[in-house]
């Protein structure tokens, strides 16, 4: 499973329950596969070409945000660098200045157990629904 890291100082010293999979805000009348094909290739500045869609449904989080996802069967290039958009923040806060950093610092591929830990608990559902699609003949 293809999981990846958010940048920025909040996240640099978060491991477990910190990955996530690559997404990002639906506008009004939005296509929702259109969004995430479209976040994939921000966050990680590669293509995401695919034959079969996977739809994983949608998860809420804590904070309130509902995520929707699909998988994809593909693979990364073994000299892959992520080439993610970029956010800007005041840091140090109260500081007056700002910096730029990358959405996603890592993208990363784990076994399912593993992806587990790291993922954000509320989208362990995503997992586990992949799982089952896989397991269906």
């Amino acid at each position: 499973m293809l999981l990846v890291h958010p940048g920025g100082p909040f996240f640099r010293q978060k491991d477990a329950g910190a990955w996530t999979i690559p997404k990002g805000e639906v506008m009004e009348g939005e296509e929702l596969l259109a969004r995430a094909q479209l976040e994939f290739r921000e966050e990680l500045g590669v293509n995401p070409i695919a034959p079969e869609w996977i739809e994983l449904g949608t998860v809420k989080q804590k904070g309130g945000k509902t995520v929707h996802a699909w998988a994809f069967e593909g693979e990364l290039a073994s000299d892959f660098v992520v080439a993610s958009n970029t956010f800007t923040m005041e840091w140090p806060p109260r500081s007056g200045r700002t910096q730029e950093f990358p959405e996603i610092d890592r993208a990363e591929f784990f076994p399912i157990g593993s992806a587990k830990e790291k993922i954000n608990q509320a989208q362990v559902d995503f997992l586990d629904r992949l799982v089952e699609h896989l397991k269906t003949p």
